[in-house]
């Protein structure tokens, strides 16, 4: 695709389907394909750039794997990514790829034996569950394929024995930065910060906190997407104030900052589940966390 007449507009969708399907269509191996994900769901909060999820059926997994030249078959790759894990048994591929013209391809490749597995037990994995459009089937592959549920990737109701643990890593977890902070070792203080307690333990909270009051419904989006649209207002300008720079003092509030939202989300969600907070862990470390900051160096 070299003439630049040919590149397409990054949210230019019908295009962008009807180029993979002619290719899919030329191809003798690629027996079926299907669209999934959000592009496959009506009504779902799409952007320029929004992936495409394109589950390849085929006759052969191997030549896909051994050879990445089929990638070029819609464009110029300008970068890739490359996974494979089996699913019951069965060999599968993920090549995950930016083309030039800033069209992403998550493309999913399985063997035609897998789908008639789906078919058979009626049982949608997660990744069609969400939502899924047949654009190609030469074999009538497809045929029987359960409704999705849409109940792939939703968080469900933590026990008490879950929601407890989340609290206590978390604040085990504030030990980590505070001692980092002292010691200025800010990309130690700044992983356990910014990975840990905000993308992993605070962010499982608020999507539990978004929950409770969509009656356990809403399906969150990877790192946070979405959260901003979901979160209350003051919610989400309590987490805006967690994201500083490498000022060490502005790093001390960071993390006082995180575990006041972390508290409010946390309480908020024990009440409506009818768990209690633990008030008492959460004054021991918050004193200890003072401390350390007011430790001499």
């Amino acid at each position: 695709m070299d003439d630049k007449d040919d590149v397409v507009e990054m949210d230019d969708e019908a295009e962008v389907l009807a180029r993979v399907t002619r290719w899919a269509a030329d191809q003798p191996l690629v027996r079926a394909m299907v669209l999934e994900s959000s592009r496959a769901v009506d009504g779902a909060a799409l952007d320029a750039f929004s992936d495409y999820d394109v589950l390849l059926v085929v006759a052969d997994v191997r030549p896909f794997a051994e050879d990445d030249g089929w990638l070029a078959g819609i464009g110029v790759p300008l970068v890739r990514f490359r996974d494979a894990e089996p699913i019951e048994g069965f060999e599968t591929l993920a090549r995950l790829v930016l083309y030039e013209d800033s069209i992403k391809v998550d493309y999913m490749v399985w063997p035609a034996a897998l789908l008639r597995r789906v078919v058979e037990t009626q049982r949608l994995p997660d990744l069609l569950d969400w939502g899924y459009r047949v654009l190609l089937d030469k074999d009538d592959l497809t045929v029987g394929l359960p409704m999705p549920t849409r109940r792939a990737h939703i968080p469900t109701r933590p026990s008490a024995a879950a929601y407890q643990a989340l609290v206590e890593e978390f604040w085990w977890e504030t030990t980590y930065v505070a001692k980092n902070l002292w010691r200025d070792d800010l990309p130690h203080a700044r992983y356990c910060l910014d990975v840990v307690m905000k993308h992993d333990l605070l962010l499982r909270m608020l999507e539990w906190r978004i929950e409770i009051e969509r009656d356990w419904s809403w399906k969150p989006g990877p790192v946070g997407k979405g959260l901003k649209r979901e979160l209350p207002p003051a919610l989400w300008s309590a987490l805006e104030v967690t994201f500083v720079g490498p000022d060490i003092a502005e790093n001390w509030r960071a993390l006082f900052a995180t575990t006041a939202l972390f508290r409010q989300a946390a309480v908020a969600v024990g009440a409506a589940l009818g768990y209690v907070y633990p008030d008492a862990l959460d004054r021991r470390v918050t004193a200890y966390l003072m401390a350390v900051r007011a430790r001499p160096r």
